[in-house]
Order: structure tokens, then sequence, then C-alpha cells
């Protein structure tokens, strides 16, 4: 059974490249712009595998979005992997703090991602 992704980044560009490449890895691929819409998917879909959530949106951050995704019925236990242009020492940490389960810097080490995704 196909591992379902579920990719949220206000940037068109960022979700098309990580669903185009990740179903060409039989991963199946759900989008949204913004970690509101995320909340809602989590509570009405409760067949998410994992999350890659971009930490810089405007509307919600990732940093803020994390405590809420896990607060979501469907959200509880679901990896939530940070992928973010923050690459600076100590970013990876703050993410893991604000309760990702992993990181990942943009652009995307496509072959880091896969490893992380394996594991879930």
């Amino acid at each position: 059974m196909k591992k379902r992704i579920l990719i949220v980044d206000d940037d068109a560009r960022n979700i098309f490249a990580l669903s185009a490449t990740l179903r060409a890895r039989q991963f199946e691929c759900l989008s949204c712009t913004g970690a509101a819409q995320a909340i809602t998917l989590l509570e009405n879909d409760n067949k998410i595998d994992a999350v890659l959530l971009d930490m810089m949106m405007p509307d919600m951050d990732g940093y803020d979005a994390i405590p809420l995704l896990r607060r979501t019925s469907g959200g509880y236990g679901i990896p939530i992997i940070a992928v973010t242009a923050q690459a600076m020492v100590g970013d990876r940490e703050r993410c893991i703090e604000a309760g990702a389960n992993d990181y990942v810097s943009k652009p995307v080490d496509v072959d880091k991602l896969l490893r992380i995704l394996s594991t879930i």
C-alpha cells in the first residue's frame, strides 16, 4: 500500500517538485498551502502517513503549526518532517524542539528525505 504524504507549503513550485519526486517513488501525495488547511485535512483524514511541513509560511509558520497539527485527531503520532530554507546552526534543533520528528533543508536532498520517509 502506498504511503500518503501531506505536503504543506505556501509555494506551489515546492509542492509541485516534492509531489513529482515522491509520486515517482510510489508515494501518494496530498498538498495544501497553509497550516489551517493542513489542520482541517488531518481532522478529516486519518490515513496520512507523514507531513512535510514548510517552517516559514506567511499566515502561520511551522513552529506555531506543529502543536496544532499534533492536537488534531488525525495528527497525533504522525511523523512531521520540517522542510525549511533555514539551514543555520541551531535551526534543526529548533524544529525538533517545536515538535518535528526530523528536518530537511531546502533545496531538499531527495536521498535524505527518502531515508527519513523509509522509517515511517
